[in-house]
């Protein structure tokens, strides 16, 4: 493994070495290393105290409780501009299930093991000589992709209770299963997860919902009770059947449309939006005894208000409330498509924000995956997105000509008039030949030739600049219209 370490890295250990302390990389960047992986961050740890180590690297902070010190490089990669090192550590009870009462520091490698969460993570490894430390059997784990607490599962809960929630991450980042014996311990200790604070759960949330399985992550969150602590709204989702359009539940909906847009790589603010785009259907549902199937009348009005007030329960940016609320409100654009006017998708456009309307497209297709219908973009919706491309790219238009109205007036010498238009329009006609044409001096100086010519052919060249415009506005429609597939 040594030769996947940085240069910069192997520096930092063998400068503690030199200096007669112990030093080894431990926990994640272990792990990642005996998986193949290169890691995306390094921790260092050594039997050298933090004044220690700061008289070791002089160019060095410490500015926390656990005794981390911060050492500078000059790696010009960013994620090794500061390596981390922390002395071997010893943590009393945990009476708040979030943090140690006291912290300590040992002379005992193993001491700084035992205190970590799984065995994948409580391995030490050192590279000058190719050694690597591994009492829990963590080397195991990874070979079997199993996620084992380091001995006793619920004293390990019960010291920092988000480690129950990071095990089900790293499942979904991993692809590991979560061993029988850890499962059934995250299953009795779930309830501790409310005294974490919700900046924690939200950053590992996050890192669920941004991981490639987050379906396989939220179902399991959910049958081993942290969800309910979490999101409990998603839970009323759970055996609330929906009408004939859908072959699943709504909570299964949820983590279907979630799923496909981690499939598709899309981004954190539709994959979230995915996963609470139909959270206000079971308080809507209602049924109809005319149609014999349950309506959902306004779910996305109400969906938009749980969703603002979970993600502000759960401590999200204000960007990412409002982006997410506001897809989940007008995720029903496409209820009604034989409606559709360029008018409307202007408005819906608006309504979400021209940097988000993108967005808004994707979520509508893990909606409809979600439903388990297999066609992403069914013809109807295509038409819808080929509408939006034309809402969206400029127009040809005199608007475009670096000079307008104003200017050709003042050469004139006379106010508005139709001389004016066609002028605009003729020096249009010119821009669309030559794109080169299009600047000020040489649309001042044409525009000046131009008005010196009789009304009826300055008519006739205006018309035809007219004309030109329409033209080429109509190809680019149809081009649009052929990328989607809906001429």
């Amino acid at each position: 493994m040594k030769k996947d370490v940085p240069s910069e890295i192997l520096n930092v250990l063998s400068t503690l070495e030199e200096k007669g302390f112990a030093a080894y990389l431990v926990g994640g960047c272990v792990r990642d290393l005996i998986r193949g992986k290169t890691p995306k961050d390094w921790d260092v740890t050594t039997d050298a105290t933090p004044e220690e180590i700061q008289s070791v690297f002089p160019d060095s902070f410490y500015e926390n409780d656990f005794g981390t010190v911060g050492v500078k490089t000059e790696s010009e990669d960013p994620t090794l501009k500061v390596v981390e090192i922390t002395p071997y550590r010893v943590e009393s009870t945990y009476s708040n299930a979030r943090h140690p009462d006291e912290v300590t520091f040992s002379k005992n490698l193993e001491d700084d093991l035992k205190r970590r969460d799984f065995t994948m993570n409580a391995i030490a490894y050192s590279p000058k000589n190719d050694l690597v430390v591994d009492p829990y059997g963590g080397e195991e784990a990874i070979r079997l992709k199993r996620i084992i607490a380091v001995g006793n599962a619920q004293e390990r809960f019960s010291e920092d209770a988000l480690r129950m929630l990071r095990a089900i991450r790293l499942a979904a980042e991993l692809n590991f299963a979560i061993e029988s014996e850890t499962a059934a311990a995250i299953a009795a200790s779930a309830p501790l997860i409310t005294k974490v604070s919700a900046e924690r759960v939200r950053d590992e949330l996050s890192r669920i919902v941004a991981s490639p399985t987050p379906m396989q992550a939220v179902f399991l969150a959910q049958r081993l009770g942290l969800l309910t602590h979490i999101i409990p709204e998603l839970e009323e989702g759970i055996n609330c059947e929906q009408n004939q359009a859908h072959s699943y539940d709504v909570f299964e909906h949820l983590l279907r449309s979630l799923q496909h847009a981690a499939d598709k790589e899309y981004s954190f603010h539709v994959r979230l939006s995915a996963l609470l785009h139909d959270v206000g259907k079971p308080a809507s549902r209602r049924y109809d005894d005319e149609k014999k199937d349950y309506t959902f009348y306004g779910h996305e009005v109400i969906g938009a208000r749980m969703t603002k007030k979970i993600l502000t329960r759960l401590k999200f940016s204000t960007e990412t409330i409002d982006v997410v609320e506001r897809l989940v409100r007008w995720h029903m654009f496409f209820s009604d498509p034989d409606q559709i006017t360029l008018s409307a998708v202007r408005r819906m456009i608006r309504n979400v924000g021209v940097d988000h309307i993108q967005e808004l497209l994707e979520l509508r297709t893990c909606d409809r995956i979600g439903t388990g219908r297999p066609k992403e973009q069914p013809f109807r919706f295509r038409k819808y997105k080929s509408m939006v491309d034309e809402a969206l790219r400029d127009p040809i238009s005199v608007g475009m000509l670096k000079i307008d109205g104003t200017h050709v007036i003042e050469i004139l010498g006379s106010g508005p008039g139709p001389k004016v238009g066609w002028i605009l329009h003729a020096l249009l006609e010119e821009v669309l030949d030559d794109p080169t044409r299009n600047t000020h001096e040489y649309l001042s100086s044409r525009a000046e030739t131009l008005a010196q010519l009789p009304p009826e052919e300055l008519q006739t060249l205006g018309e035809q600049g007219r004309s030109r415009r329409e033209e080429e506005d109509t190809k680019e429609v149809e081009a649009l219209r052929k990328k989607h597939h809906v001429t």
